[in-house]
């Protein structure tokens, strides 16, 4: 099954297949007039985004934002990145929400429901997806 089931809820833009995710990063927005910077953790995906106007057309990655706080979210990418890898070794289906919480981030994970799912396989508690086991 690998991540093809497995779906991350982005902060607004729905979701995103996890099999599509290149990338995993958290970024600092620079500060506007009147607005505060902010710290983004985002992922890539392998589609390319596009955009032009008159003098051309530009080809660039796509990015999505998962989450946006006010601190720097210093272990969430190798945390989302280590989830993503116990999904697929679990072979689940369902969706990670991120959820910023007291100064962390928080990946909480919803499988859909078993009925729904024709492998025949048990699926793991969101503990058991969280510790590995």
């Amino acid at each position: 099954m690998g991540l093809r089931n497995v779906w991350i809820r982005t902060l607004g833009d729905g979701l995103v297949r996890a099999d599509q995710v290149t990338g995993i990063d958290s970024h600092r927005t620079p500060a506007l007039t009147g607005k505060p910077s902010r710290w983004l953790l985002d992922v890539t995906l392998t589609v390319p985004a596009g955009s032009g106007n008159a003098d051309g057309w530009d080809v660039a990655e796509l990015h999505r934002t998962l989450a946006q706080t006010d601190w720097q979210p210093t272990r969430a990418p190798e945390e989302l990145a280590g989830l993503l890898h116990r999904l697929r070794r679990a072979k689940v289906a369902g969706v990670v929400r991120v959820v910023p919480r007291d100064g962390h981030i928080q990946f909480d994970f919803t499988p859909f429901d078993a009925a729904e799912q024709d492998t025949g396989d048990t699926l793991p508690s969101a503990e058991q997806v969280r510790s590995g086991s």
